[in-house]
């Protein structure tokens, strides 16, 4: 059974940067879109940012447009999301996961890691 394990979560300060990355054992990411999404405590989970197989797509919430960036290393069977020009509303356990399609859907994203914790103070 294959695994996405996220980490590089953190506390910083508004206005930092954190990258998080998100590992997959077991299972190669090349045939997947893969996304990241984040739930903030009292809140439903949201769609962040997806990125294509190949990966020649990027798409974003429009509430992290210009600030975040999605990026895959097939090779290495990793993904990545670099947050530039943290706010405190970016407060929220990230998790990262994998879709057969190339989606902002939830629903379709079938494998899903445990989370990272961001924390942004203000």
């Amino acid at each position: 059974q294959g695994q996405l394990v996220e980490s590089g979560g953190g506390l910083v300060q508004a206005g930092g940067s954190l990258r998080l990355s998100c590992a997959a054992s077991g299972r190669s990411i090349s045939t997947y879109a893969m996304g990241w999404f984040r739930q903030a405590p009292g809140k439903e989970r949201e769609f962040v940012a997806t990125i294509s197989r190949d990966p020649s797509l990027t798409y974003y919430a429009d509430s992290v447009e210009g600030r975040f960036t999605i990026s895959r290393d097939n090779a290495k069977n990793l993904v990545y999301l670099q947050m530039h020009t943290l706010k405190p509303e970016d407060t929220a356990v990230y998790y990262c996961a994998a879709s057969a399609s190339y989606s902002v859907l939830l629903a379709s994203y079938k494998f899903w890691g445990q989370g990272t914790q961001v924390t942004v103070s203000s």
